[in-house]
């Protein structure tokens, strides 16, 4: 099976933690799935193996590594877990720690990055509203300063993590004046306790069970201004920075989750028998297979471009809007495709292709939708 990066270091990263994705995750994906949740334990045992640092200082309790150490990881964790939604919810903190990490200050960089990188604290990022997802200068939940406090009133939706985090890096509105728009942004650091916040519904969802997914609710809440994160009305470029990370890594998800039905669909397609053979021995099969591998590998190819790229500092946002469409497109084709090959098999909740095709449909509506990313591809484009 070909992977994304292929150096010592990245297979070595690779095996580590596909062998605690294997033990931990793997025997449970299915249970977990069903339940709509795992155990909150698994974020220790992830830190204890090494998963949960991937990409982040020493210093502050990581492991180091760059944009494509966390993918390798991501990787691992989708291919040898075979749980997306499990994936996802112990990712959390790869999108919720870099705003501090660029922006925050040494008190906070010291009390909330080691707290989760070692299991202890779960993080999320909290931009999303009811009122709009794609147009974050437009998010309206409002954060009015009195004296050393700001007060904060509104709601976020389909956060990640959002019901058991213990921290939410949360975007909010601190200049009154929407003309303003991307300008009048900035971060707050809230955590779980503070009087009036709470996460008021868990949400159900298509795929991506096993990760919690909630909507917040801010009335009155009162979160001191040391928990700003960065200058005031700094927030919206800072955003952006996050949403070019991770676009790249959900595009990488995408090479995993398309790899881990391609794999399935040739197991299957060994193992079934039609007319007197093989379903591979069809050609109508092989060709679908043929394309589906086709198309993997085309999308690998511009991920592993793009990480490169990222790494060097020579990445742009229609580049990386490119790499997600691409891959989320392809993720699509394959993972519909092997639901056809697997026919009632495929439709069946026992089949890991149904759960993988559910999981798959997210990815062209998270980190920005596909119209959005054709949009910024336009731009830039010049038309």
């Amino acid at each position: 099976m070909p992977y994304l990066f292929e150096t010592e270091e990245h297979a070595a990263l690779r095996a580590q933690v596909g062998r605690f994705a294997e033990s931990a995750i793997a025997p449970h994906a299915s249970a977990w799935e069903e339940a709509e949740g795992f155990p909150r334990a698994l974020y220790q045992q992830a830190a204890a193996a090494g998963t949960l640092g991937i990409g982040f200082p020493v210093e502050y309790g990581g492991s180091g590594g760059d944009i494509t150490h966390q993918i390798v990881a991501s990787e691992a964790l989708t291919l040898h877990g075979r749980s997306v939604g499990t994936a996802v919810g112990l990712g959390s903190h790869l999108i919720a720690l870099p705003p501090i990490l660029a922006l925050g200050s040494d008190a906070q960089k010291q009390a909330y990055i080691p707290r989760v990188l070692s299991g202890e604290w779960i993080a999320a990022l909290a931009i999303t509203e009811p009122s709009g997802g794609s147009d974050v200068a437009a998010l309206q939940t409002r954060a009015v300063r009195h004296d050393e406090h700001y007060l904060v009133n509104g709601s976020k939706l389909y956060i990640t993590s959002g019901c058991r985090a213990d921290l939410v890096v949360t975007a909010v509105r601190t200049d009154p004046d929407v003309s303003k728009r991307h300008m009048g942004l900035s971060l707050l650091a809230i955590e779980k306790d503070t009087p009036g916040f709470s996460a008021s519904r868990k949400l159900r969802k298509m795929g991506w069970s096993a990760s919690d997914t909630a909507e917040l609710s801010f009335a009155d809440c009162l979160v001191p201004v040391t928990q700003r994160i960065g200058d005031e009305g700094s927030a919206f470029f800072a955003i952006l920075r996050n949403f070019s990370a991770e676009r790249l890594l959900l595009a990488a998800q995408c090479v995993a989750i398309a790899q881990l039905a391609y794999d399935e669909s040739v197991s299957f397609a060994k193992l079934r028998t039609t007319f007197g053979k093989p379903l591979s021995r069809h050609q109508v099969i092989r060709h679908k297979l043929a394309d589906m591998a086709t198309q993997l590998a085309a999308a690998r190819a511009l991920v592993g471009e793009c990480a490169i790229r990222c790494q060097r500092g020579e990445v742009s946002m229609s580049q990386l809007a490119m790499c997600k469409n691409t891959a989320t497109d392809m993720c699509s084709f394959v993972v519909d495709e092997a639901v056809q090959i697997h026919g009632g098999q495929g439709y069946i909740r026992e089949s890991l292709v149904e759960r993988l095709y559910r999981d798959a449909r997210l990815y062209p509506i998270g980190g920005g939708t596909r119209e959005i990313m054709n949009e910024i591809i336009a731009q830039a484009e010049g038309y």
